[in-house]
């Protein structure tokens, strides 16, 4: 008996609540996929822009990274593009690391998209399963009291083949979708994780850039100021 043969006996012996549970697991499933194929492409995305813009970043030109961040879509540009917006207004660091939360508040609802659906999905099936399991008993126990005693057993073990296997697809749905579940909560955190410490990156080379353009002017404004003292006291003298 091959692989398909067995699954059809499996749901032929599982009676009619094996379906419904069928149909959850295939939801679920599509589901843990669509999500793996979004985080993943998100993932490589945001490593590609980064290895364009840090550059450009480091070397100050912002305008050529803010031209390359706006031309993609993914979760590192949006943060990238609130960022580099508020370097031309703002006087503190604190002024752009706020634009950047508030672009994680954005992002971050979109990475954890459906995700939570895994569990519910899990739960569900799991106790469409043991309603399975219940109602195959009932029928079992039925069946057995309204019968004949040579006919008990055929009865009994084709009502308890519908609860076994209905526990069997609950549970397995479950197991299944919890595992997935965990793993793109894994996922997921890592990205967000990945995005706060691109975002501490860009803060700090913006920072530094700021400083080293700031350190020569304030010393030609005290060479300034001290020239202007020389000149006063030797126009005294």
């Amino acid at each position: 008996m091959n692989a398909m043969d067995m699954i059809v006996n499996f749901f032929k012996q599982g009676g009619m609540f094996l379906y419904p549970i069928a149909a959850v697991f295939v939801l679920g499933l599509a589901v843990a996929v669509e999500r793996f194929i979004y985080l993943t492409r998100v993932a490589k995305g945001n490593r590609r822009l980064w290895a364009e813009l840090s550059p450009l970043i480091a070397s100050g030109n912002i305008r050529g990274a803010m031209q390359i961040a706006e031309k993609t879509e993914s979760a590192l540009s949006t943060i990238m593009r609130y960022g580099m917006s508020r370097i031309a207004t703002a006087k503190r660091r604190e002024d752009i690391e706020k634009a950047m939360e508030e672009s994680l508040i954005e992002v971050i609802p979109r990475l954890e998209k459906r995700t939570h659906y895994l569990a519910t999905l899990a739960n569900i099936g799991m106790l469409m399963g043991l309603l399975g399991t219940v109602i195959g008993l009932i029928n079992a126990f039925a069946a057995v009291a309204a019968v004949n005693p040579a006919e008990k057993a055929a009865l009994l073990s084709a009502s308890i083949s519908v609860a076994m296997n209905n526990t069997a697809l609950g549970l397995g749905l479950a197991i299944t979708l919890l595992l997935c579940h965990m793993y793109l909560e894994t996922k997921t955190t890592e990205l967000v994780d990945s995005l706060e410490v691109a975002s501490i990156k860009f803060l700090n080379t913006v920072t530094e850039r700021r400083q080293q353009v700031e350190q020569p002017t304030a010393a030609a404004q005290q060479a300034l100021a001290r020239s202007r003292d020389g000149m006063r006291e030797a126009v005294r003298a």
